[in-house]
């Protein structure tokens, strides 16, 4: 059975609560700040559609995407942007979108959604672990769930595909990267991300074992929760402290940005002829142009492009074919400045 046809009858039981919403023509934000996260609910954009669209039989296909803040990083904002273009009245759907980086709030957006009748969920997740209930609750609504950019701990069973990067694969290619240089000794600023997110946990795993296998030294281990400025006083408080380091492996490219920064301060060489090895991850633009000109090593890719994909899974789904590929797993690469070129900013950068 098509996933519209029991979201139709969901609608049907639910019209007091449905009219409340407002139709998709209607844009509403509903803004939670908390500290410096922020959840926001709105209704995507309406645009034209063509004579023989979905849009056009008012059949439009309802999706709750929730992702974390676009303005966590450059690749947060060009994954959003990828969805925003790709769910669109123009392409057939009617999509409403919340955003946080905190999984409680998800969790309540998730909800949300699950009440207001969409026939999918789409998640990216801000922790792995938390989300059976969300899970449950749209099984028993008969709502797909399709998770993007992010895993979560739970069974294959309960959503219907996983559009991903492999964490831990970036970071065993970084890993393998920083190995092949051959240092003579290896001490390591690590920089992470927000604890409990896939990109954390694959990226910090990949250090934590190479280093344990090779006799690395990791001289601190923090969170800058992807944040430039928290990821600069952290670097600071190692120089201040006197501590040696030749390695900062920072596990996005704005934690990179702000380690950069106070190195600078303190007049400390870095790249491809500096003292320190610079290490990042998302392979925006300017960062793989940092790269080029030496002034950063190595920056791994995270590929952010993922709305096409759901929309074939979705498509797939709706035409009541069964998804074979519960997991796929995006294309990526490492980037270092003895290798790369123009024409790798061009194609990889976002």
């Amino acid at each position: 059975m098509k996933r519209k046809l029991i979201a139709a009858l969901l609608v049907s039981a639910m019209a007091v609560s449905l009219a409340a919403c407002g139709s998709s023509e209607e844009t509403k934000d509903v803004s939670t700040n908390s500290g410096s996260d922020t959840t926001t609910t709105s209704n995507g954009s309406a645009a034209d559609a063509d004579e023989g669209s979905a849009a056009a039989d008012g059949e439009l296909i309802k999706v709750g995407i929730i992702n974390n803040d676009p303005n966590e990083s450059g690749y947060r904002t060009a994954n959003d942007a990828d969805m925003k273009k790709m769910f669109t009245e123009a392409n057939g759907y009617e999509a409403s979108f919340a955003y946080s980086l905190k999984n409680d709030e998800q969790i309540a957006a998730a909800q949300k959604f699950i009440q207001d009748g969409v026939d999918y969920l789409l998640l990216s997740a801000a922790d792995t672990s938390g989300w059976d209930g969300v899970l449950q609750d749209a099984a028993d609504n008969g709502i797909g769930v399709i998770l993007f950019d992010r895993t979560i701990d739970a069974d294959e069973s309960m959503y219907l595909a996983s559009i991903v990067s492999d964490m831990r694969a970036e970071g065993d290619t970084a890993c393998n990267w920083l190995k092949d240089e051959g240092l003579d000794s290896y001490n390591i600023i690590h920089i992470q991300g927000v604890m409990g997110s896939a990109a954390q946990v694959g990226r910090t795993e990949a250090l934590n074992e190479m280093a344990k296998a090779e006799g690395w030294n990791i001289v601190t281990q923090q969170t800058a929760e992807w944040n430039a400025e928290k990821a600069q006083q952290i670097v600071q408080s190692v120089i201040d402290q006197g501590t040696e380091f030749n390695v900062i492996y920072a596990e996005n490219d704005d934690m990179a940005k702000g380690a950069v920064a106070a190195l600078d301060k303190a007049n400390i060489s870095h790249g491809k002829d500096g003292d320190v090895i610079i290490m990042g991850f998302d392979t925006n633009k300017w960062a793989l142009e940092e790269v080029k000109a030496g002034n950063w090593n190595y920056d791994g890719q995270c590929n952010p492009y993922q709305a096409s994909y759901i929309d074939e899974i979705i498509q797939k789904d709706q035409a009541g074919e069964e998804i074979t590929e519960k997991k796929i797993i995006m294309e990526e690469k490492g980037f270092d400045c003895d290798t790369i070129t123009d024409a790798d900013i061009e194609q990889y950068g976002i």
